[in-house]
């Protein structure tokens, strides 16, 4: 995974959408989704479910799964399908590493910041007011990060439930959710440069490559050697169990010391929820001016353990264990070219195409906005971003 700085953001992000400037920034898109992303084809299925929004002009909340860095833009080519520009919230870290040109286009495609860490009132503000004025739809993330787990969600963040109540409360027209799955396949095979990959990680800690070994028994290897080395690292020597046990077993050993430390109780959220509690008060120690630098580095080191939680929890540990297609083998290759080889962005080795499918509409219910009501709707956006992922086919 890409490592990001955890700190206040310096500043925010607004957005600057304009059809005009979205129709002259087109040719852009497309030297990236081609050029950078390797995307040659892009189908979409139901797309009526969201033309239907926007002729009754809805306010209209987009929330796809995030496993690929294109995945805004297989979104972006469905925005010049429709000829309507879509509002995006993103990193503020995204940003803050733009040169002034990429900013431009960032913010000229709608673009604005979000401190994922805190409370971002002005994110906040920025999404009700979209949903309840613009006539363009906003485009939210829920799991957050990328994972790179193209055929299942991981656990939604409450945040997107949570703007899409409070902008129903007194909105004067319907708002809904547009469920979107998005898959990828390779339409040209990446085998010969996995295998090239394969033999620099292996070489990385020291192995002679494994060419005798089928591609998916050295990535299986490599997983428990890696894993292998952390258990170490954390837990004083390697642990017995199958490769998933193992995972789960120092994710909580990590994660559970930390919240004891910080006085959190995480036994009712999700993993990447417990996270960004500890995270927050992480980022407090470090800017806190009253502590020593002793106590500044302590919690730098806790930013980085919960990195290393989040690393972990995008490996699920049987993903390559069972007949897995290519696109699976070279997903996970992707993260240990990230993690192991400390590339900030996987290397797309081949051509593919990408499927989106958008779902039935869910309408945002009048209701109080209560935590009971965020969560049940956030699962239900999880479970439909799920089973639109479970009907797409690939050839």
């Amino acid at each position: 995974m890409d490592v990001q700085p955890h700190q206040t953001p310096p500043r925010w992000w607004s957005p600057l959408l304009s059809p005009g400037w979205f129709s002259f920034w087109r040719w852009t898109r497309r030297r990236i989704r081609v050029k950078h992303h390797h995307l040659l084809d892009i189908e979409i299925m139901g797309l009526e479910n969201l033309k239907k929004c926007l002729d009754e002009k809805q306010g209209i909340m987009i929330t796809p799964n995030h496993s690929c860095h294109a995945d805004p833009s297989v979104l972006y080519w469905v925005a010049d399908q429709l000829k309507t520009p879509f509002y995006f919230m993103a990193a503020w870290q995204i940003f803050m590493r733009a040169n002034w040109f990429r900013l431009l286009i960032l913010r000229h495609h709608g673009c604005f910041s979000v401190d994922r860490d805190g409370t971002d009132i002005r994110a906040f503000r920025k999404s009700v007011d979209i949903l309840q004025n613009s006539p363009q739809p906003l485009v939210i993330f829920p799991e957050g990060e990328i994972y790179h787990i193209n055929k299942s969600t991981t656990p939604f963040l409450d945040g997107p439930a949570a703007i899409a109540l409070t902008a129903g409360k007194h909105a004067k027209r319907p708002i809904s959710f547009v469920p979107c799955g998005i898959r990828y396949q390779y339409t040209t095979s990446p085998l010969e440069e996995l295998l090239e990959l394969m033999d620099r990680l292996e070489e990385q800690i020291l192995w002679r490559p494994k060419r005798n070994l089928i591609l998916r028994k050295r990535i299986y290897q490599f997983a428990e050697a890696i894993l292998g080395l952390k258990e170490t690292e954390y837990l004083g020597q390697t642990q017995t169990g199958t490769l998933p046990e193992r995972i789960g077993a120092l994710t909580e050993s990590i994660l559970k010391g930390l919240e004891k430390r910080y006085g959190i109780d995480g036994r009712a959220s999700s993993l990447p929820e417990r996270v960004k509690a500890c995270r927050r008060y992480a980022i407090q120690l470090t800017e806190n001016t009253d502590l020593s630098e002793q106590d500044h580095d302590a919690a730098k080191i806790d930013l980085d353990d919960l990195f290393v939680v989040t690393q972990l929890f995008s490996y699920p540990g049987t993903y390559v264990s069972a007949k897995p297609t290519i696109e699976d083998m070279a997903e996970v290759l992707d993260k240990f070219e990230e993690d192991v080889l400390k590339k900030s962005t996987a290397t797309i080795r081949a051509t593919r195409r990408a499927v989106i499918a958008f779902g039935n509409p869910i309408p945002v219910e009048p209701g109080k906005g209560g935590k009971s009501q965020i969560h049940a709707l956030t699962e239900k956006l999880e479970k439909e971003v799920q089973a639109l992922l479970d009907n797409i086919q690939m050839e």
